[in-house]
């Protein structure tokens, strides 16, 4: 659909085209409704330009005189929102705008046939310091449009929020390139406002969207071919910009996990029916549970896996993290709920090995296991090898498509998707600062580490 903006000879000489696909019409559309307005994806996919146009239709008949811009500098917010690439605010309302100050801030002034002679201010805002939040207050806002509202520091996004409060047409307009999925952005606001949408508890309406560079009407096959094909298409750097999935692209330590586990098809997960033939068909050898104990902040880890005959590859069958302190009463009924849900699945379990640097709650998950009537599966101590033997192992499982995992994995998957290297150290070392799953990574490891010696002499035979 073409969107024509005419201009009359008074105040305007070119008309602006805007090319929408049927997603970004449907979401501007929702737009009207909604207080918050959501876009998350790849690189040029026409995020911020849906969110201007939005925005720009709004400030014709909004109540409100005084609206906020930012970026995570008053440069970027100028470039992305005011100009875009001659689809911006001062594009949209040429003839009937300039660029001055209110307050000695500054803004793009407004009036003309298009908000029916009436004054709108837009504020332009840097957001990325500590401080910035400063240079924003003194006003009330009635819209607020950010462009990568993930580079903005929390100080801004809660003093702009603070501002809205008296704004006759509060409404919300952010869009960002996919981030960290453990980002502050995701769990201090879009995954609260998406839990708080669907339980009908949000106030406002939350409209989001998705979108890849492969959702962008304006640009050609040509164009597009040649973008992509600029990136490896097994690189994690391919899965967030030309994808758009939330994602590490820095210092990941397993890259190509991250990368396989992204994609649509993703070549290592397998059904539990497909692990349950495995089995039945006598291609798994015995299932081993890998056990890493929380605290301090940490979590309790179990992790079932199992190697095929030969130790051709190796399996993650089942994976649970549970963050909550847990007594060693309760620790001790998680883990053997855990393991009779092992064996339900798959039959029977070989070994469990467990941090040895917590032998009394070692001698309460054996005690819980002989109450159960399971005393005659062994629990002992976890091998801990070097842990960069361990990652060693397993990535070079991963390259050499030697490693699957069921979908009941899911902790497993996300702990080896964000696991980065600790930055600043001329040592390889993992990060372990509470930002990533290292529990569920201890735990798989325990599960597999003392097979190591096996699967390497696999790979070199």
């Amino acid at each position: 659909m073409i969107v024509k903006i005419k201009k009359s000879d008074l105040n305007r000489k070119k008309t602006i085209l805007f090319n929408f696909g049927e997603g970004h019409k449907e979401y501007i559309r929702r737009c009207r409704d909604c207080t918050f307005n959501i876009l998350e994806g790849a690189v040029r996919s026409g995020k911020t330009v849906d969110n201007v146009f939005a925005f720009a239709q709004e400030l014709k008949t909004t109540p409100d005189k005084i609206h906020l811009a930012t970026g995570s500098t008053m440069g970027n917010a100028k470039l992305n929102i005011g100009d875009a690439n001659g689809f911006g605010l001062e594009w949209i309302f040429r003839g009937q705008c300039r660029w001055g100050k209110y307050k000695d801030m500054e803004a793009l002034l407004i009036s003309g046939p298009s908000t029916n002679f009436k004054q709108k201010i837009v504020i332009f805002a840097g957001a990325s310091s500590s401080d910035s939040f400063k240079k924003i207050r003194g006003n009330s806002y009635g819209m607020w449009i950010a462009t990568e509202i993930n580079l903005h520091h929390d100080n801004t996004i809660k003093e702009a929020f603070n501002r809205q409060l008296a704004a006759k047409n509060r409404k919300i307009f952010w869009d960002m390139n996919p981030e960290h999925p453990k980002a502050p952005i995701y769990e201090n606001y879009l995954d609260v406002y998406e839990r708080k949408a669907k339980e009908g508890t949000l106030k406002g309406g939350y409209n989001y969207a998705h979108f890849t560079i492969f959702d962008n009407a304006n640009i050609t096959r040509e164009r597009l071919e040649e973008i992509v094909s600029q990136y490896d298409e097994n690189s994690i750097w391919y899965v967030r910009d030309i994808l758009g999935k939330r994602s590490i692209a820095e210092g990941l330590v397993y890259t190509q996990f991250a990368s396989l586990a992204a994609m649509e098809n993703n070549p290592m997960k397998i059904s539990i029916a497909e692990a349950q033939e495995m089995m039945k068909k006598g291609e798994l050898l015995g299932i081993t549970i890998g056990v890493d104990f929380g605290g301090n902040g940490s979590g309790h880890s179990f992790v079932a896996s199992a190697p095929t005959v030969g130790y051709g590859k190796l399996v993650a069958l089942l994976s649970e993290l549970h963050k909550e302190e847990l007594d060693p009463d309760a620790l001790a009924k998680v883990f053997i709920a855990f393991v009779k849900k092992v064996i339900s699945l798959f039959g029977s379990i070989s070994k469990i090995y467990c941090d040895s640097a917590e032998q009394v709650l070692i001698r309460g998950l054996r005690k819980a296991m002989a109450k159960a009537e399971m005393g005659d599966i062994k629990v002992g101590n976890a091998k801990k090898d070097r842990i960069n033997d361990r990652i060693f192992c397993f990535t070079s499982l991963v390259a050499q498509g030697r490693f699957a995992y069921t979908e009941m994995c899911e902790t497993l998957e996300d702990a080896l998707s964000m696991a980065v290297w600790k930055p600043n150290t001329v040592e390889l070392e993992r990060l372990d600062d509470g930002t990533s799953d290292i529990d569920t990574l201890d735990g798989f490891e325990y599960s597999y580490e003392r097979d190591i010696k096996k699967y390497i002499k696999t790979q070199a035979g």
